[in-house]
């Protein structure tokens, strides 16, 4: 009988070992933030494309360049984008399993883009790092308090942090000494090789809007093609720094040349393609997703009514409704 039982036991062990160790993945989604609460039946979508995290974005508002002073949680803006909003996500989100970054954004009068905020004077500088150090204290603090799986200290902030290092530096350290968990920072995809505090976080974050194909309905082939030219860099980073690489957002519109300039969303470009988004997101997971040095990603964007949004008419970045759900659905299956 002793014989049996060690016999059973070497074949379990030699069968464990046959099959392929497969490494997790951050599998996300960037849950935009709405007027109302959240409940299970807001996440259950997010579970069915096998998803496993989400990031949560609190807003902050800067209603003039020139007077750079962040207002932020306040009863005029939206429930999901204030700390109260914010915290009732995450705890949605966790009951369901789903882990969390929580990814404070900036939103600059007229939609200015926010890699060119900066200060025009030392007394502006001060208004602007006072008012950005309460507001990710703000959210650090939360981090904390609701156990967040990651922490995003800035989204696309080219000229404030090549203008203000140092403050950067500091406030790191000030964020550490109330959150305990994973910290990153959302680069842009042309800029994120200078951001100069990479070493004092824990991932290296990029929103991975990098241009795969110049074609009108991009194939997989190609758009893997034009990941080759990304890669190598990507990968060489990664190994310098000894941290992974995190894309705090990805994704492509459903329209023509959606691989040419990804992080486009203006309103000028009409046509509907479903089978350019299908093709450039296959290419993305196909090229990348089972690098050694990637840690995985948030999709942008998804929206938490998701019966109502989306669709095969629908020519922005949500997967919903359409037929690139299936594709991610099978893809963050398999990590």
């Amino acid at each position: 009988m002793r014989y049996v039982f060690y016999f059973l036991l070497s074949v379990i062990f030699i069968s464990c070992a046959a099959i392929p160790h497969q490494s997790s993945k951050i599998n996300g989604v960037s849950f935009v933030a709405s007027r109302g609460v959240v409940d299970s039946t807001h996440v259950k979508p997010i579970m069915n494309i096998n998803a496993n995290a989400a990031s949560v974005m609190p807003f902050g508002f800067i209603k003039d360049m020139n007077h750079p002073e962040i207002i932020h949680n306040t009863d005029r803006q939206w429930f999901g984008e204030t700390r109260s909003g914010a915290g009732q996500y995450i705890e949605a989100l966790h009951k369901e399993g789903i882990n969390v970054m929580v990814k404070p954004q900036l939103w600059i009068s007229h939609g200015e883009f926010t890699g060119l905020l900066k200060a025009s004077s030392e007394a502006d500088w001060q208004l602007l790092e006072a008012s950005y150090t309460d507001f990710i204290i703000e959210y650090a603090e939360l981090a904390e308090e609701l156990n967040v799986e990651v922490f995003c200290i800035g989204t696309e902030l080219e000229e404030f942090v090549k203008n203000r290092p140092e403050y950067w530096h500091q406030l790191i350290k000030e964020i550490r000494t109330v959150y305990t968990g994973n910290l990153t920072y959302a680069a842009n995809w042309d800029e994120f090789w200078t951001t100069p505090f990479w070493s004092e976080l824990d991932y290296v974050g990029i929103d991975a809007y990098f241009p795969v194909s110049e074609m009108q309905t991009p194939t997989i082939e190609d758009c893997i093609k034009g990941w080759e030219k990304h890669k190598p860099g990507l990968k060489n980073f990664s190994k310098k720094l000894d941290r992974p690489i995190l894309f705090t957002e990805f994704g492509y519109r459903s329209v023509d040349y959606s691989g040419k300039e990804p992080w486009r969303y203006d309103r000028s470009m009409t046509s509907v393609n479903l089978i350019a988004q299908n093709n450039a997101t296959q290419a993305l997971f196909e090229a990348v997703w089972q690098e050694d040095w990637f840690a995985g990603g948030y999709l942008w964007k998804w929206f938490i009514d998701h019966h109502k949004v989306g669709g095969l008419q629908d020519n922005q970045f949500t997967p919903q409704n359409k037929p690139v759900e299936e594709i991610l659905k099978v893809h963050y299956g398999k990590y």
